[in-house]
């Protein structure tokens, strides 16, 4: 039987003074998935992730990361995921050593598992010239790295991506998407969200769209394409939505 690593069922969600946002939503993310969370500007996307990261807090319904409930705050179930936000997530003041050893010790690592870990993140990521140098003098590209590492410091099973490649050149955004591949294909399932749609066509390979708080689509990129007959996901999302894809 297939493990699912999200399990989202009957989710209602309003913010304070508002009509709800979510209404009885479902979605399923099976464990292994390169999956793609898309829609229009306020259209619920990032909220549902800050959801299932357990950054919000909601009601009714249930959200499930690999069987265990998000609403439960326990070490066990924070150590499942990662999360690499839109907004840098590190202390520009320190180095990236620096930065890793707090965020791997706040994950519950080792002082051996965090300098094991690091030393590898540091050679993929090509950050070991750099790796004691404040971290507020970098490059957008290099920052972007930094956030990625302190997100899968702790070898998540399951990881949340928000805009991971936003501001950096072409070269950067390809190392670590053929990063984010490697991971996924040691096990790791991605979630992730972007307004690169090129991008996401390239790393998903199954996607959700999402607009007025509701899933209007998901299933396989190819599959979806083929049966509203578009070519690409940013037809597709035009399609669908009868909207441009464009953060604005």
């Amino acid at each position: 039987m297939e493990q699912h690593a999200i399990q989202i069922s009957h989710l209602d969600f309003h913010y304070k003074d508002q009509t709800k946002l979510f209404t009885d939503l479902d979605l399923i993310v099976g464990e292994g998935e390169r999956f793609g969370l898309f829609g229009p500007n306020g259209a619920g996307k990032t909220t549902l992730m800050h959801l299932m990261t357990g950054l919000l807090s909601f009601r009714d319904g249930s959200i499930r990361l690999f069987g265990n409930s998000i609403n439960i705050k326990n070490k066990k179930v924070n150590k499942l995921f990662g999360l690499v936000p839109q907004d840098f997530s590190f202390y520009p003041e320190l180095t990236p050593a620096e930065n890793l050893d707090f965020f791997g010790a706040w994950t519950g690592l080792t002082s051996s598992q965090i300098q094991k870990r690091s030393a590898e993140l540091f050679n993929i990521l090509h950050l070991t010239p750099v790796k004691n140098k404040p971290v507020k003098n970098f490059s957008g590209g290099m920052k972007r790295k930094v956030n990625l590492a302190i997100g899968v410091i702790h070898e998540p099973r399951l990881l949340f991506l928000d805009e991971p490649t936003v501001g950096v050149d072409v070269q950067t955004r390809h190392e670590i998407i053929d990063y984010l591949k490697q991971l996924n294909s040691k096990g790791t399932t991605l979630v992730y969200t972007s307004h690169q749609l090129n991008e996401a066509e390239e790393l998903c390979n199954k996607i959700a769209l999402i607009d007025d708080g509701k899933i209007i689509a998901c299933d396989a990129l190819d599959n979806l394409l083929a049966k509203y007959q578009q070519e690409d996901l940013e037809s597709l999302f035009i399609y669908l939505t009868g909207k441009a894809y464009k953060d604005s």
